[in-house]
């Protein structure tokens, strides 16, 4: 299956690394570098074979691909997986990122890495030690910290953008909002919502991250909740053909990762006349803010410039979508291939 999928696999490189004393499979996938060093956060997670770890890899490569280009950064699109066969912790954690640092360290900045599904600051700052192409290390130790907060910026300016373009004005007052995720990204984007007057809807698997908000939805009942807005901001896959049919928003716009099973559900959302934010646009603040401090020297000023325009770009893509009597989804790949 390894085999199947490189053959298969249209980006520039992948490294393969087996860790022996953690049993861990490590893949760096390198989907392009034409427009710089490719970007990507590392994951580490517990994958049922090797193989849908190296999937995985690819398909999250080739969304930062797309991602870097539609918001016009200078870097390609690269991602990192380490398959663990449980998370660890302590000294065998420390050890296993210090052996990762290693590796990246050895491709000689083809590849800078952040963090991203359980990782952290505290990671990155472990991975710094040993490699100088790691973004989003502790203040201390020069970095831009946790990504987390300016990813739900991103992502806030987005569900305005998409709310004026269904409704006729980016008025968030009244609207109803589900944040699905209350993590690093969800319960900051859930705050900003609050505050912009809109009604939200909190869940999580982890019923404590919920206490803070007031109306809770649960996990199972997620999908079929009336909204305005459904915000995906955890692990994604949550739109495809059994759960379209039964969402009930008018607009899909949130943080998490390829969020569409398959391709088809990007016409599926079309059809279901719902409006879809591609999550490779709406949810690169994080990706603006680390590497335009760290890597580009922008001002906060700068930063807070392009987060705004994600709103713009996203409102570009509506437009040329229904233009072209196409998805979102294309229109957003058209945008960022017209940028390659």
């Amino acid at each position: 299956m390894l085999e199947e999928l490189l053959r298969s696999w249209d980006g520039e490189e992948v490294v393969v690394r087996f860790d022996r004393p953690t049993g861990t499979w490590i893949f760096v996938c390198i989907h392009s570098t034409s427009r710089g060093p490719a970007g990507g956060g590392t994951r580490m997670k517990v994958y049922a074979e090797p193989a849908d770890a190296l999937a995985d890899a690819m398909r999250l490569a080739e969304a930062m691909r797309l991602k870097m280009a539609a918001v016009d950064m200078p870097f390609g699109g690269g991602k990192a997986v380490l398959a663990v066969p449980e998370l660890p912790d302590g000294g065998a954690r420390r050890d296993l990122l210090l052996r990762y640092a290693d590796l990246v360290a050895s491709l000689r900045g083809t590849f800078h890495t952040g963090p991203d599904v359980n990782t952290s600051v505290a990671d990155m700052d472990v991975i710094g030690e040993r490699c100088p192409y790691v973004f989003c290390r502790s203040d201390e130790r020069g970095g831009s910290g946790d990504p987390g907060p300016q990813t739900a910026r991103g992502v806030f300016h987005g569900i305005r953008a998409s709310v004026r373009h269904v409704f006729g004005t980016d008025s968030l007052e009244g609207r109803v909002v589900l944040v699905q995720g209350l993590g690093s990204v969800g319960a900051p984007l859930a705050k900003e919502l609050a505050a912009a007057g809109a009604r939200v809807l909190a869940s999580d698997v982890l019923p404590e991250r919920t206490e803070r908000f007031g109306e809770v939805v649960s996990a199972e009942a997620v999908v079929g909740a009336e909204c305005d807005v459904y915000a995906p901001c955890a692990l994604g896959g949550t739109l495809n053909a059994e759960s379209i049919p039964r969402l009930r928003c008018r607009i899909v716009a949130g943080s998490a990762n390829n969020q569409l099973a398959e391709p088809e559900d990007a016409e599926r959302l079309r059809q279901a006349g719902i409006l879809y934010a591609p999550d490779f646009v709406i949810n690169a603040g994080g990706a603006l803010h680390s590497l335009g401090q760290e890597h580009l020297g922008w001002t906060e000023e700068q930063i807070e410039a392009r987060y705004a325009a994600i709103g713009a770009t996203l409102t570009e893509i509506f437009t040329r979508a229904d233009a072209e009597g196409t998805t979102t989804e294309a229109a957003a790949q058209q945008l960022a291939r017209s940028r390659l």
